[in-house]
């Protein structure tokens, strides 16, 4: 008998991270990749996957426990079974090189010319290189980093409690469990609507079975966990929506023409590899996109880096993957990112890193269909773009006096109005409209 003992892989940065659920018994079989236990963090949870396959002998942790990269969890009888290797790394024949435009000797990528005049942007809406003052009258939250354990942001979680604004009584300002059922008990206490700081009553609870036959069906994780995430951002930050159209008659048609070629390096190459370019293009030309305010809500931090999530659906709800410095990959390798990383999301194997350190979010709900939606920030992001599905539309193109039917791209989008002013919204907007007018353009 061949017995191993199994150790937690690589999780991400985080450390001591709660068991919140075990899905593997003593004498279970198990393939390589099962999932054998849940574990969660302050913003996520996973699942721990088997890297062998083999029989469970024995089980070292329990619902609880807390555990990081290399703490033992089980021993596995791997008798006859072959370990399961890391995914094969690509060839050097496969590496994706970058789109170039044409040489004189017609070597590289044949980009063609615009079958339509690129979209004119007003000169009094010229880029301005500074990020907007913040107003001095907004008032903002503490922001302090609160200092509790997995479990109680959990408890304090399900009990709607803001772990900000409670003061913990344990070893160097922990928070315990009796200290945020106290704060509970204090806001209970206050008047109706003071308590949770809006100024209007709570929802009253209605008991729906009265009416009819009803079915209750329990929330997955993620949907608990971004729920709340969703409904902080919403109420924490002031959102405007700005609404505008794209024409993507060219970009499509380049795009299709470079399917085959995709095809042949493996790569399912969609629209939206091209609009995370575009995306960076803009955020490079107004900064205060590429930003978030600072916990003191003084200061706007600029960054110099440009990660950008995508809003990924998923059978247990929505997340939110990250590709890093797209501005330094071509079209064809932020394709294939996309491509991985939604598999991952999908099977439930992405690590809480692929979802941190998000600059600027893009949601497209173009596959399923809608004229425009209002998406809503991923703070401490201050910025988000929203894609609904494109539509033939009648164009009018000043060269030749008529009109003309042309792709466009519905945009949607969402920004702080703390931060940004909505002139800036306008002017991000008209941007990338001229960038994804003319394909060349993302080239530069």
């Amino acid at each position: 008998m061949t017995t191993k003992e199994i150790l937690v892989p690589d999780i991400g940065s985080f450390k001591d991270v709660e068991i919140i659920e075990i899905l593997i018994q003593v004498g279970d079989k198990i393939a390589a990749d099962d999932s054998i236990m849940t574990v969660e963090s302050d913003k996520a949870a996973m699942d721990i996957p088997a890297p062998f396959a083999g029989t469970v002998t024995e089980i070292k942790r329990k619902v609880g426990d807390r555990i990081s990269a290399g703490t033992p969890i089980l021993m596995l009888d791997c008798s006859g079974q072959p370990a399961v290797g890391s995914r094969p790394q690509e060839s050097a024949s496969t590496v994706v090189k970058s789109f170039v435009p044409p040489s004189p000797t017609g070597e590289g990528v044949n980009v063609p010319l615009p079958s339509h005049p690129a979209p004119e942007v007003p000169t009094h809406i010229a880029p301005k290189h500074r990020p907007d003052p913040v107003a001095a009258h907004v008032e903002f939250v503490s922001g302090k980093l609160a200092h509790a354990s997995p479990s109680i942001r959990r408890f304090a979680r399900e009990l709607g409690a803001d772990l900000t604004r409670i003061r913990g009584s344990g070893p160097r300002g922990r928070i315990l469990k009796a200290d945020v059922q106290a704060w509970v008990k204090g806001e209970l206490a206050k008047p109706t609507g003071e308590a949770i700081g809006l100024g209007f009553p709570a929802a009253p609870v209605i008991d729906f079975a009265q009416f009819g036959e009803v079915e209750s069906l329990a929330l997955s994780r993620i949907k608990k966990l971004s729920g709340a995430n969703l409904h902080r951002n919403w109420v924490s930050a002031p959102h405007v929506t700005q609404f505008d159209e794209a024409d993507i008659t060219d970009l499509e048609d380049f795009r299709k023409s470079m399917l085959e070629e995709a095809g042949k390096r493996g790569v399912k190459l969609t629209l939206l590899a091209f609009l995370m370019k575009a995306v960076v293009n803009a955020l490079r030309h107004y900064p205060s996109f590429n930003a978030s305010l600072a916990a003191d809500g003084e200061n706007l931090v600029l960054k110099k880096y440009f990660h950008v999530g995508f809003a990924c659906d998923t059978p247990d709800g929505l997340v939110v993957p990250v590709i890093r410095d797209v501005n330094k990959k071509d079209v064809m390798e932020i394709a294939r990112e996309l491509a991985e990383l939604s598999e991952l999301a999908r099977e439930r194997k992405l690590k809480i890193d692929a979802m941190q350190g998000g600059c600027f979010t893009i949601s497209s709900l173009g596959g399923i269909g809608g004229t425009a939606f209002t998406p809503i920030i991923n703070c401490p992001e201050v910025a988000i773009l929203g894609l609904s599905r494109a539509e033939i539309k009648p164009v009018w193109n000043k060269v030749t006096k008529a009109f003309e039917p042309r792709q466009m791209l519905p945009l949607s989008l969402s920004y702080d109005h703390r931060v940004i002013d909505g002139a800036d919204g306008a002017r991000f907007t008209s941007h990338l409209r001229l960038m994804l007018s003319d394909v060349r353009r993302l080239l530069l």
